[in-house]
């Protein structure tokens, strides 16, 4: 075992959304900072976009095994590198709702309030839309919330074949809009750009870099300053508290095959809702007997991840587009004339490469086949509210991760890709040339876990919430998580952009108890 004779102010476990935005935060304060991550940077390599390797093989993912309820294995599509998840992404960063934060009744039950409102992470919203360049257009989203902040950068153009899908959608009285997006695109002057447009970037990682991601927006500026160290492949395996069990005082991590601890005044872990919970859960010890921070026995419970499903439209017209990650439909995010509880929002997805036809096709499905497939289709991303659930949780038996989920709300979910379907449908219909389409439905595995949320819940009552407003643990003074895990609720928009803005909120908080 090796102790670090360095005592830190602000140790930060993980490098994603919360904890790469959080470092970046915190850089400039002068304070002593230690960053663990229990990846390495993500390497530069043609790899990067060889959807071969990326879709088929997943040469990026991680070979953790976690469980379900019934014991069986599940590999989760969750990458550990600095950056986090975010190297991933699609870069889709979307505000919550206004009325996200209070109390909303769902077909399938009830969407707890927030002990914040919108007002209170507006201006961070603000900060995190400016930090990681997000493009969009305000006043076209019809469910947007109130803001006098514009986008800094303009909204990412439709190719052409998808410009027709978005004035067919119009012509149907909806209101698509432009997806706001993190990446680094110049489209006035193309040999400024460092976005290239290209058709991997949804599910890949980008090897120049021009993806908004909290390695490239986050770490990478916070780096630059002497009083932050960073240390890769450096897993966190416990958190040591004093003997009162008040606050943490080692910060167990596995280097290179060696045991390290560090010990720090502020310890913040931001390894992803579900690692987060798990290493709560594995650092019980006499004083926290349930795992630490856990006197409210929610550590792990309430786990969210949002009802997803790929809708893929498979059509006789081929499809050319190159991006066509660039639109989205809210207007059935509250429900319809005849269906007055919420559905959730749609937006297209990044390109459908044969080799992920492939891989989630048929067994020995032809090439030809597949890439005939990939040329002639459109995929859209469909996504609900799940409700929070105290039996959907993370637990840890005999030092493995187990995720009992169970999806609810599935008859508003139900509704919406049923939905959306007939208005694919009836876009065919408009189409000038008869072209005939299918509609064909994927729901997402138990492995899908990119909108992993919900696990520490924040509350003003420590018997109810596992985390303070200000993402302080109740139990443990010095201990803070700042990931998905505060999440009350999931709302249906992906939830990078208020992880983002929530860090940077907790980020001045910290300063402030740091004086």
């Amino acid at each position: 075992m090796i102790f670090s004779h360095n005592h830190y102010d602000v140790i930060i476990i993980g490098t994603g959304a919360g904890g790469g935005t959080l470092a970046y935060k915190l850089a400039s304060s002068g304070k002593k900072i230690l960053v663990l991550e229990q990846g390495t940077f993500l390497p530069r390599e043609k790899n990067n976009w060889d959807t071969k390797q990326v879709l088929q093989k997943g040469c990026y993912r991680t070979s953790d095994i976690w469980y379900d309820q019934e014991g069986k294995p599940i590999n989760p599509a969750a990458h550990y590198y600095v950056g986090g998840n975010t190297k991933f992404y699609g870069g889709a960063l979307f505000r919550l709702r206004e009325q996200d934060f209070e109390e909303v009744i769902h077909q399938g039950g009830i969407s707890p309030a927030w002990p914040l409102k919108y007002q209170d992470f507006a201006p961070y919203y603000d900060q995190a839309e400016k930090l990681y360049e997000v493009h969009g257009k305000r006043g076209l989203d019809p469910t947007e919330p109130q803001t006098n902040c514009d986008y800094l950068f303009p909204a990412v153009s439709h190719e052409p074949y998808i410009e027709e899908i978005y004035f067919s959608l119009k012509n149907q009285g909806l209101h698509p809009f432009n997806l706001p997006l993190a990446i680094k695109l110049n489209e006035v002057q193309r040999h400024l750009s460092a976005c290239i447009r290209c058709d991997t970037c949804d599910g890949f990682p980008c090897m120049i870099h021009a993806k908004g991601d909290a390695e490239v927006n986050g770490i990478r500026p916070a780096i630059a300053y002497n009083n932050l160290t960073l240390i890769t492949q450096a897993k966190v395996v416990r958190l040591h508290t004093s003997a009162s069990g008040k606050e943490v005082t080692g910060v167990a991590a596995e280097i290179q095959g060696q045991h390290h601890i560090f010990s720090s005044n502020i310890v913040v872990v931001a390894g992803g809702a579900i690692n987060s919970a798990a290493l709560l859960l594995k650092s019980a010890n006499d004083q926290h007997p349930y795992g630490l921070a856990n006197s409210s026995q929610l550590v792990g419970r309430n786990y969210m991840v949002h009802n997803c499903a790929v809708v893929m439209t498979l059509s006789t017209k081929p499809n050319p587009t190159v991006f066509p990650k660039t639109i989205a439909v809210t207007d059935f995010y509250w429900g319809e004339k005849d269906f007055n509880y919420p559905m959730g929002s749609i937006q297209s997805l990044g390109n459908i490469h044969k080799d992920r036809i492939i891989a989630y096709g048929p067994p020995l499905m032809p090439n030809i086949v597949a890439e005939k497939i990939a040329n002639h289709s459109l995929a859209w991303w469909v996504m609900n509210e799940d409700l929070p659930d105290e039996n959907n949780r993370v637990s840890i038996q005999d030092d493995k991760i187990f995720i009992k989920y169970k999806n609810n709300n599935q008859i508003a979910f139900n509704r919406l890709i049923q939905r959306w379907t007939e208005i694919l449908k009836s876009v065919d219909q408009m189409a000038p040339s008869q072209q005939f389409s299918l509609h064909i439905t994927q729901n997402l595995g138990l492995d899908a876990v990119g909108h992993q949320c919900g696990t520490c819940r924040f509350g003003e009552n420590p018997k109810t919430s596992v985390l303070d407003i200000n993402c302080r643990t109740h139990d443990v003074d010095n201990l803070y998580v700042v990931d998905g895990s505060f999440f009350p609720s999931s709302a249906a928009v992906n939830p990078s952009l208020t992880i983002m803005a929530n860090a940077l909120r907790v980020g001045e908080h910290l300063l402030a108890r740091m004086k």
